[in-house]
């Protein structure tokens, strides 16, 4: 018993220093709750409330329960990126965590997105920029009806 403590309290300290936060901005590191700001090369950290340059909107597209698997449910889901801004976005990467439960833990569940082998997730590379005023959609399939949650981490324009 003492031993699976020491390994899991050894494994929770991985899971932390390898954690997403802090980050490179730049020559600055941002913290959790600040979004890393490129301006024409100038970056900034900035508070992800204060972040109006873009936003991310969630809509269930559907849930159900697959007897196929094991009658586990399943929930669809739409991710609209949305520039607000007059110019384009040049790039975007997307932080995610543990609430990202692909169904199958599969890459054919998330499609319109690159999803890295860090769980950050970037424009595909057929989207390399998102126009002024336009959006972007990416969708996945989740295992369950809790929604992932994502925060913009970074945005270049």
């Amino acid at each position: 018993m003492r031993s699976i403590l020491i390994l899991l309290g050894l494994l929770l300290s991985i899971a932390f220093a390898s954690a997403t936060f802090p980050y490179q901005c730049g020559p600055q590191n941002c913290q959790f709750g600040q979004v890393c700001r490129i301006n024409n090369g100038v970056c900034n950290c900035i508070p992800i409330n204060d972040c109006h340059e873009v936003s991310l909107s969630t809509k269930v597209i559907g849930t159900w329960v697959d007897g196929s698997r094991g009658n586990k449910r399943y929930t669809q889901y739409d991710i609209t990126i949305t520039n607000n801004l007059n110019t384009n976005i040049k790039q975007i990467y997307i932080a995610t965590d543990y609430t990202l439960r692909l169904r199958d833990h599969s890459i054919n569940s998330i499609w319109n997105v690159n999803l890295l082998s860090n769980g950050i997730l970037t424009l595909p590379s057929y989207q390399p920029s998102i126009n002024a005023h336009a959006s972007f959609t990416f969708g996945f399939i989740l295992e369950g009806t809790q929604p992932a949650n994502l925060n913009v981490l970074s945005v270049s324009f």
